[in-house]
């Protein structure tokens, strides 16, 4: 193959690469596709690469999109690095806005930040708080939440949680999991407040099964109720007085005996008996069938 060869078949290669990552590629790359360091300058002279950060280049043009932008940032910090804090948020839908200069967070080297790039740098990035959304590797949605809670106001991450809830990407397990192993955290002070004026009912939650009930009943449109209130001389995890409905919530660690299964029959024996109606939901349920749950409760809510 002669020269003329060789360097469409590179060419093409880099245009497929460019064709993944919203027009650009890193150094690392075209190394891999077999580059030269002067092949890459003879390219930058002809205006075939156009440097965006260090080590990172628009691929035909030099005109790269705002999700450009933040990939181009998450690649000039290195293969650890993810986009998070503003940035995040922003690729989320959580917020309309971000910072002029792109939020990346990373594990690797020294905190410095670059041009266009704020660095924050972090002791550890598990599976867990790592994402990708459109090609970008991405802090997902909760560790984006707590990253929020350390540098926003406090108006602002209520209504990013209020967005979050409504888009259907807050999970309040993996909010839980996330503050119980972020001791320390900045934020998280400021995320359990949010967490708690957001739903002023969590605050009063004993199980992760109990949370996700009232975020269900925010998402599907239904009056709040009462949590761990007594109703007839027993406690009861959920309860509209008014309309005499009771919700029990069987998770499998407080009902699973058979002293316990006998007991919370008696119960709803002696419930009925006063006139409410009882519904037990378990964990399986409400996540298998979240929607037919709530369709059950709008319906006896409803009825006079």
């Amino acid at each position: 193959m002669g020269a003329s060869g060789g360097h469409t078949s590179h060419d093409a290669a880099i245009a497929a690469v460019a064709g993944r990552q919203h027009g650009l590629v890193d150094r690392g790359q075209l190394l891999a596709l077999g580059l030269t360091a002067g092949a890459i300058g003879h390219r930058l002279s002809l205006g075939r690469l156009h440097r965006v950060h260090l080590g990172v280049y628009a691929v035909g043009h030099p005109a790269v999109s705002r999700r450009g932008r933040w990939l181009a940032a998450v690649l000039a910090c290195g293969s650890d690095a993810v986009l998070s804090h503003r940035s995040a948020a922003a690729l989320w839908g959580l917020s309309p806005t971000a910072r002029a200069d792109a939020d990346v967070s990373t594990t690797v080297g020294r905190r410095h930040s670059r041009p266009r790039i704020a660095v924050h740098r972090v002791r550890a990035l598990p599976p867990a708080d790592r994402s990708v959304v459109d090609g970008i590797p991405v802090t997902s949605v909760a560790r984006t939440l707590l990253d929020l809670a350390d540098v926003v106001s406090p108006q602002v991450l209520q209504r990013a949680l209020e967005t979050a809830e409504r888009e259907r990407r807050l999970d309040l397990r993996a909010l839980d999991e996330l503050c119980a192993r972020s001791p320390g955290r900045h934020g998280l002070r400021g995320l359990r407040r949010a967490l708690a004026a957001f739903d002023p009912a969590a605050a009063e939650t004993r199980s992760e099964l109990e949370r996700q009930f009232l975020a269900r009943c925010r998402t599907a449109g239904l009056p709040p109720p009462a949590v761990n209130t007594h109703v007839a001389g027993f406690e009861v995890d959920m309860a509209w007085p008014a309309k005499r409905l009771v919700v029990e919530l069987d998770g499998h660690a407080f009902h699973a005996s058979r002293q316990a299964f006998e007991r919370d029959r008696v119960r709803d024996a002696a419930l009925q008996l006063e006139g409410f109606r009882v519904v037990r939901v378990t964990h399986r349920r409400l996540h298998d069938h979240p929607e037919t749950v709530m369709a059950t409760v709008r319906e006896l809510l409803d009825r006079r």
